[in-house]
């Protein structure tokens, strides 16, 4: 898995279901932080295993002081509303509205394999949701009208089109 990279729509790795993790070896964790890398360099506040090619259910999140890595999360409750502008590494420029709740609690496992479990709020629980939508293949364009949807294509198919050539 050397060939870790930003993935950006409509790569069909984004859609692809992801697989649990079991092993958490040395090679593991240095994907972890080739993850995290990534996500800084492209300041980024998430990533998941999907936007770099790595159907694995992992997600990391920058709380602005730390990385948080969640490795098979679960949702275990959520609570409250709010709603606020997305954007997406994997939908570079492109920013929609998007309800979410507002508070939210994630049983995950981070980079050993330790079991934890995460309570969060505001804008890093809008994040934690936003990442766990990628190990479920779903994708920011799904939170869209149909009518932004389709403009949203057309708009990447061009930025496609003019990286080839």
């Amino acid at each position: 898995m050397d060939d870790m990279r930003l993935r950006v729509y409509p790569d069909p790795v984004l859609r692809e279901p992801t697989l649990p993790v079991t092993e958490f070896d040395e090679a593991f964790r240095e994907r972890i932080e080739k993850m995290v890398r990534i996500m800084h360099e492209r300041d980024g506040v998430g990533l998941a295993g999907p936007q770099v090619g790595w159907s694995r259910q992992v997600a990391v999140v920058f709380d602005g002081e730390k990385n948080h890595v969640l490795v098979n999360p679960v949702i275990e409750s959520t609570g409250g509303e709010q709603e606020g502008d997305e954007g997406c590494l994997s939908f570079p420029g492109i920013f929609t509205k998007v309800r979410r709740s507002k508070e939210v609690t994630v049983r995950a496992m981070d980079e050993y394999g330790k079991e934890r479990t995460l309570s969060v709020e505001g804008f890093i629980a809008r994040a934690f949701l936003h990442e766990i939508d990628h190990l479920n293949g779903r994708l920011l364009i799904d939170s869209m009208s149909p009518l932004k949807r389709s403009l949203l294509r057309k708009k990447m198919r061009r930025l496609e089109k003019d990286e080839e050539m």
